[in-house]
């Protein structure tokens, strides 16, 4: 009885082996080529005319608002600029609230929200001139302090990316990020992006020269780009889980054999 306990025993033991090799060897299948950047690209230079959308101002904006005018008094345009906070690094502007506005320190509210730069530099100009002109001939130069996007998925770098200026790329923002890993797709980038109050999605191909000319290559402020994962990368986390629950499975047989092996020994 003893002898055929081990014998089953260790006919268990070589089923795990056997089936554990089993798993593993149909789980290597030969790896798809995962499309790189730009493959597509081809010389077209001085072929193509680069068009940059216009930036428009969205809620929660920091932007900074800088007045100069033709007045005699030197301290007549100090008296419209907000002066510099102290610290290293530290920035003065104003902010764009939920309601789309900005507070003016002596200007008071002006509506900011779905305006370009130059747009509301000139509604900042009608303050100052209408209908009382408080400087001569002012000029305003409107730049935005906090352009930020955020990237999510397959990228060895997630979170978000802030940039000093206010532009850039979907190239630049995934060169930011670390590149795309080997399991991302880089044939269909997802950006999500908020216009007039409503959230639209856009595509990208990342390995094709057609991402040049999508309205998604510059990308806006507080756009979310997400980079999934390949067809590869599910199918290897589905073998994954498979192999993980048979390796449980005669885990379990190999332990009761084991089990039933020295209590029948003794």
């Amino acid at each position: 009885m003893i002898t055929y306990i081990k014998l089953v025993s260790m006919k268990s033991i070589k089923l795990i082996v056997i089936v554990a090799m089993s798993v593993s060897f149909f789980s290597c299948k030969t790896q798809q080529k995962i499309p790189y950047y730009l493959e597509t690209k081809k010389d077209t230079a001085g072929k193509n005319v680069v068009t940059i959308p216009e930036l428009l101002i969205q809620k929660n904006d920091l932007l900074s608002v800088q007045i100069f005018s033709l007045s005699t008094e030197p301290k007549a345009d100090a008296l419209y600029n907000m002066p510099a906070e102290s610290g290293a690094g530290a920035q003065s502007g104003y902010w764009v609230d939920m309601k789309g506005n900005i507070t003016h320190h002596r200007l008071g509210v002006i509506h900011a929200e779905g305006l370009t730069k130059d747009q509301f530099a000139d509604e900042v100009k009608k303050k100052l001139t209408e209908p009382v002109e408080l400087l001569k001939s002012p000029t305003v130069i409107v730049r935005l302090l906090n352009f930020k996007v955020n990237i999510l998925g397959q990228v060895n770098r997630e979170g978000p990316i802030t940039v000093p200026g206010d532009r850039m790329t979907i190239l630049e923002a995934i060169a930011m990020a670390g590149g795309i890993n080997d399991y991302g797709k880089r044939d269909s980038v997802k950006i999500y992006r908020e216009k007039n109050g409503l959230r639209e999605m856009g595509i990208v191909d990342l390995s094709s020269d057609s991402v040049f000319h999508s309205p998604y290559f510059n990308l806006m402020q507080n756009d979310f780009i997400v980079v999934g994962q390949t067809k590869l990368r599910m199918k290897e986390q589905d073998q994954q889980r498979v192999f993980q629950k048979i390796t449980m499975g005669l885990t379990l047989v190999a332990a009761a054999a084991t089990l039933t092996s020295i209590f029948f020994r003794n």
